[in-house]
């Protein structure tokens, strides 16, 4: 396969998930779709849908062949250092009162949707089985690292941790992971029916989260970033998936888990950050600069970043 044969395969994997961002985003400028249609959308995506789609993912796979504690282990240490990274950073470039919105703009990603439908994607239902189990890690990780980082700056509030960890361990897709990960591994089956049902509605969680991102993202936060939405954009998009899918390589992983932790690795910042910066009192035209940034920047360094990996044959 030459050079532009393998650029346009690669294409085929990344258009269609940014074509559905950029589609939200015209449908919002159009007026066919509103902020209560995506409040809507959204809060179905993460309560019914991506549930769904995570459980019926993995009850379907061969848990010997996607479950890989080693691959989990990489993705959390990678994470930490990825935060840890970010945070030293911010110490020393950051003014104070806008470090906890920046690094967790900097390390958290979008994995849940963006990363999640780009595995799909590329590996089909190894990389949503596989995407899905590693999305429990993911949760536990961001929330908890952005929690201790936002708490620090915060100004004049006391942080409930309680309720905090209570969020975390309701949330649904970790519940989606807990229940399904023993019905795969007991093999049980599920009427013929029930699973036709749920693949339905699993089938639109992607384009339809998707939409809402594009709904959500400003071009005129994007044109008014200034350097701090800049700086962690770049570390965000660049520099973080570029050392660690590095250090994923050095530590052995290649084909399809190398790509699929890239993937995560290299997703645009989370929507809910910005929710986590206002629920906190924090800078959240700062957070908001940033998932704009971040997102327009995905089309290019993702693409590029799996182009890269496919001629060097890491993937």
């Amino acid at each position: 396969m030459s050079l532009l044969d393998l650029f346009f395969a690669t294409l085929e994997i990344t258009l269609p998930v940014f074509a559905m961002v950029f589609l939200g985003l015209g449908l919002k400028r159009l007026g066919w779709i509103d902020h209560a249609f995506v409040t809507t959308a959204s809060q179905l995506v993460f309560r019914a849908t991506m549930p769904t789609l995570i459980f019926l993912s993995i009850i379907k796979a061969d848990l010997d062949a996607t479950l890989n504690p080693g691959m989990l282990g990489y993705f959390a240490l990678a994470t930490l250092a990825s935060f840890l990274l970010s945070w030293g950073w911010a110490i020393l470039r950051v003014p104070h009162a806008e470090r906890g919105v920046y690094v967790q703009g900097a390390f958290r990603g979008n994995c849940g949707i963006v990363g999640l439908a780009l595995a799909a994607g590329m590996y089909g239902d190894y990389g949503l089985s596989a995407g899905g189990l590693l999305l429990g890690v993911v949760i536990l990780t961001y929330n908890a690292f952005s929690v201790v980082v936002l708490a620090t700056y915060q100004k004049g509030k006391r942080t409930n941790w309680r309720s905090i960890a209570g969020h975390i361990l309701r949330n649904p897709l970790i519940l989606a992971v807990v229940v399904a990960v023993p019905v795969a591994a007991l093999e049980l089956r599920l009427p013929g029916w029930l699973m036709t049902s749920g693949q339905y509605f699993a089938s639109l969680t992607l384009p339809l989260a998707l939409i809402c991102i594009g709904a959500t993202l400003s071009l005129g936060s994007i044109r008014a970033s200034g350097r701090l939405a800049t700086g962690a954009s770049l570390i965000k998009m660049v520099s973080l998936p570029l050392g660690a899918t590095l250090g994923a390589w050095l530590f052995g992983f290649e084909g399809r888990e190398l790509g699929v932790l890239f993937l995560f690795f290299a997703s645009p910042t989370a929507a809910a950050s910005f929710v986590m910066v206002k629920a906190m009192g924090g800078n959240a035209a700062l957070a908001a600069n940033i998932i704009a940034l971040t997102t327009l920047l995905a089309s290019l360094t993702v693409t590029g970043g799996v182009f890269a990996l496919k001629v060097i044959g890491w993937i």
